[in-house]
């Protein structure tokens, strides 16, 4: 394997879309994740389009580079085969509550007494130190909580509405996958395994106060909460003669060379709204108003053209058809056609880090339920008799034999 995780095991308990991404993270960096699943799969297995079962498109894209493999951790010999994993491996991900985790008889303690060194990891809903640490969660009620549909009623939405992508997964998956490697350099400098709790409540608010606890910041607060500017009505795509555009014009330089480009100079000295920034904020939808009544009179390539010769930021708004066929991703390869194993050609997304040195790769396909069950118990020293036994107990569990997983794109 390549990247700068190289030697590094993880243990993926996790399921749905928050833990499989923040492994698949550190499996695309290098690591050897293996995906530790009950004998039903991962739920997102399920979730179409798919072109075989147990192949969803959602679980593709959460679970490449890593390894499956099947154990019953609700029996005996199941939770057995889970701790002797632990003993060699450098990190633990779960995202069932720690409750749960106890009752299996592998909560931190358990998994401590077997391997000191370990970085012990929980992706769940709510700190555990608070009166809602025991409750379910999940992408919308988390949003919900974090106050993300009332902003979008705040912003001018006739309804409130979720942001229309699993926002509170993907972004809390990035912060798990920093805090476990976070704990990793803690341990390699100390010796010292951990316990890490990263709750999807506490870490999404961080994102939404970080611009909306405006006035309330202060003690005692100088304005209400609520980021202006990101709440100003105004603030979209504005509409062109053919289209739709989006542009920033949003310093003081952007706002002299945009009068310019239209004709009228005079206007950011001698209309106060436009003269400063705070003005501007004072006054955003009026500002964004009139911004937005100029956008129409002109076509999307006419405006392109005029702002882009201004050095005003400026791009239309794209579809995801129009993503897919971007000239700019296409230059730099940034979808590929890859060969599945099971699912045939399938389109594939570059990493977006580019190193000089240690560059990370995707290192396999995402697995089918239980692909390499039998291959990591034999690298854990389990002989062919002790797995034939826990396939007929159905403790464990085992794919079909296909193509190798070192080999991940055909």
């Amino acid at each position: 394997m390549a990247g700068p995780l190289q030697g590094i095991r993880v243990l993926d308990l996790t399921t749905v879309v928050m833990g499989p991404y923040a492994c698949q993270l550190m499996g695309d960096y290098g690591a050897d994740v293996i995906k530790v699943e009950s004998p039903d799969g991962d739920v997102m297995r399920l979730s179409g389009p798919m072109k075989n079962p147990g192949m969803g498109h959602l679980f593709m894209s959460t679970n490449r580079s890593k390894r499956s493999i099947v154990i019953d951790l609700k029996t005996k010999e199941g939770r057995k085969l889970l701790l002797r994993l632990a003993e060699g491996a450098d990190i633990l991900l779960y995202n069932i509550r720690p409750q749960a985790m106890a009752r299996l008889g592998l909560g931190y303690e358990d998994l401590r007494a077997v391997n000191p060194r370990l970085v012990y990891v929980g992706a769940f809903g709510f700190s555990q130190r608070g009166p809602y640490g025991a409750r379910p969660a999940y992408d919308d009620l988390i949003q919900g909580m974090c106050g993300i549909p009332w902003l979008s009623l705040k912003a001018g939405s006739s309804e409130p509405r979720y942001a229309p992508v699993i926002l509170a997964d993907r972004i809390v998956g990035l912060l798990v996958a920093f805090a476990a490697m976070a704990a990793l350099r803690h341990r390699d400098l100390s010796g010292e395994g951990q316990r890490v709790d990263v709750p999807m409540f506490e870490s999404l608010l961080t994102i939404v106060l970080g611009e909306h606890l405006a006035g309330a910041m202060f003690e005692p607060p100088v304005g209400g909460v609520g980021y202006q500017r990101s709440l100003a009505q105004n603030r979209r795509p504005h509409r062109t003669r053919d289209g739709y555009i989006c542009t920033l014009v949003y310093t003081d330089k952007h706002w002299r060379s945009f009068f310019a480009a239209i004709g009228q100079p005079d206007i950011f000295e001698n209309d106060k709204r436009f003269s400063s920034q705070s003005d501007r904020l004072a006054h955003i939808d009026e500002v964004y108003g009139y911004l937005a009544g100029v956008l129409a009179t002109r076509t999307t390539a006419e405006w392109i053209d005029i702002l882009t010769e201004a050095d005003i930021p400026v791009a239309p708004m794209n579809s995801l058809e129009d993503v897919l066929s971007d000239e700019h991703l296409l230059a730099i390869n940034y979808f590929r056609t890859i060969e599945h194993p099971s699912e045939g050609p399938i389109r594939d997304i570059a990493l977006p880090t580019e190193w000089s040195v240690s560059s990370p790769e995707v290192s396999r396909h995402a697995p089918a339920l239980g692909e390499h069950t039998i291959e990591v118990l034999r690298e854990v020293g389990l002989d062919t008799e002790v797995i034939a036994e826990l396939l007929e107990k159905k403790v464990i569990r085992a794919a079909k034999a296909r193509a190798s997983g070192k080999e991940p794109h055909g």
